[in-house]
């Protein structure tokens, strides 16, 4: 890669956001941001009695989140985020307007299968159904692609890979 890229990998809790995100953020030798770790406290201990948040919960969260997306434009970064609504994202977007996103797209029962599976996290699985309930996908006026969870994170990330490549290619045939 020739330019540092700020990215995030999207999608409901269990898709692999995290797992995608350290991988891609390894193979484009950038920083890697968990937006978990930007929740304040509040968010957490609401979601782990299993209330969804609302838009005013993630406000103050999605501005952390495109801090770290802006203060990384020019060096690049990964950051694993939900970014579940078209809204979240402008949010994004206004912090850091050369994001692409990646979302991560997969079956239901997969990703509740891979929720009950994991362990050390506060996001139970009664709550996947909130999150595919707000969940909007990508626009095509959006920079960014869907990428089917069922093929692993190691497929995922080449296709992430390959598509920062078209696009950087598109940028220098333009």
């Amino acid at each position: 890669m020739n330019a540092p890229h700020v990215v995030v990998v999207m999608g409901v809790s269990g898709t692999g956001k995290s797992t995608v995100g350290r991988l891609l953020a390894a193979e484009l030798r950038v920083p890697y941001a968990d937006a978990d770790d930007f929740h304040p406290p509040a968010n957490i201990v609401k979601m782990s009695a299993g209330i969804p948040l609302d838009d005013g919960d993630r406000a103050p969260w999605l501005d952390a989140v495109g801090d770290w997306l802006a203060a990384h434009e020019q060096s690049g970064g990964v950051v694993g985020c939900s970014a579940l609504k078209r809204a979240y994202r402008d949010r994004l977007r206004r912090a850091a307007p050369e994001v692409i996103t990646f979302h991560l797209v997969g079956d239901r029962a997969l990703i509740a299968a891979r929720l009950r599976e994991r362990t050390g996290h506060f996001m139970p699985e009664a709550l996947l159904a909130s999150q595919f309930a707000d969940l909007q996908p990508l626009e095509p006026d959006e920079a960014g692609l869907a990428l089917d969870v069922s093929t692993g994170p190691d497929a995922i990330t080449e296709q992430a890979v390959a598509a920062l490549r078209r696009l950087e290619a598109n940028h220098g045939n333009s």
